[in-house]
């Protein structure tokens, strides 16, 4: 996938790059039916960064989704995970996934993550990496479900989510592993705002244009001392990796991957639609 062509495809991708000025790109996850997160999508998201360092003209990233009903779903269980774990390391020292996800946060572009649909795992992750959030009131659902299955997260959600809401309320997605709606998102500092979805597309277009019209040398000082005063160590977000990692072949894990599956996880339905109430049921 080349990343630097105007409305980059390939006929496998699962990432779609608009670039609707030099400035504004507009990136598009587009993986249906569920928007799951695999090797090839890690592989297509780094050369989307990769492509955005090099570039000196762009200014402002809005991240969507393509798939009606996901943002950006969790990981896929299916695929073959020595595919994503053999990735050699990227620039900042990190394992390739939250490799992305610091590379975005200090990348010197505004990046905007425009919410509809579920953002669950990685989904979240890649919201919480981004600059500003903005959700749909009626569609939005933001989760960090692994502690539902006896996983931990690998994206840095325990390294950011306090900063950014405060300890007890970070502990709460964290360990009640519930689906938050766009309300209560923003109400938690989960995202910047919630708007009605009708309006949440015209927000965030004309947010992202203001922000692209303005000289990048100051948007990217502004933003890296921003990130000085706020970004959680590198370190953090790599134990968490570390955790992730180490949990996904627990016993206890598996044996609870194993029931979801059996209630109709990873396929289109109640189980992906109603994820956090699914995690209610599972039983030890």
């Amino acid at each position: 996938m080349n990343a630097t062509k105007e409305n980059a495809t390939t006929d496998r991708a699962q990432i779609r790059v608009a670039r609707l000025s030099e400035a504004y790109w507009r990136i598009s996850f587009d993986n249906p039916p569920l928007n799951l997160m695999g090797p090839q999508f890690v592989r297509e998201c780094r050369e989307i960064i990769a492509a955005v360092e090099a570039d000196e003209k762009v200014r402002v990233l809005v991240f969507e989704s393509a798939v009606e009903g996901f943002f950006l779903n969790h990981s896929d269980f299916i695929a073959d995970m020595k595919d994503l774990m053999s990735m050699p390391q990227g620039p900042t020292g990190l394992e390739a996934w939250p490799d992305i996800l610091v590379r975005l946060t200090h990348a010197p572009v505004v990046s905007i993550a425009l919410i509809r649909g579920r953002a669950t795992g990685n989904g979240s992750e890649i919201a919480l990496a981004c600059d500003m959030s903005f959700a749909s009131r009626e569609k939005a659902l933001l989760s960090q479900w692994e502690v539902g299955v006896g996983l931990v997260a690998g994206g840095g959600p325990m390294a950011r989510l306090p900063r950014q809401m405060g300890r007890q309320k970070a502990l709460e997605v964290l360990l009640s592993s519930n689906d938050i709606g766009g309300d209560l998102a923003e109400a938690y500092g989960y995202v910047n705002k919630s708007l009605p979805d009708a309006e949440l597309d015209s927000f965030v277009d004309a947010l992202a244009r203001r922000i692209a019209s303005f000289d990048k040398w100051a948007i990217a000082n502004t933003k890296r001392l921003v990130n000085a005063a706020s970004l959680p160590p590198e370190v953090e977000i790599a134990a968490g990796w570390d955790a992730c990692m180490a949990s996904i072949t627990r016993p206890a894990a598996q044996s609870k991957i194993k029931a979801l599956f059996e209630r109709g996880f990873h396929k289109p339905g109640d189980a992906e639609n109603r994820l956090g109430s699914y995690l209610g049921q599972l039983s030890d």
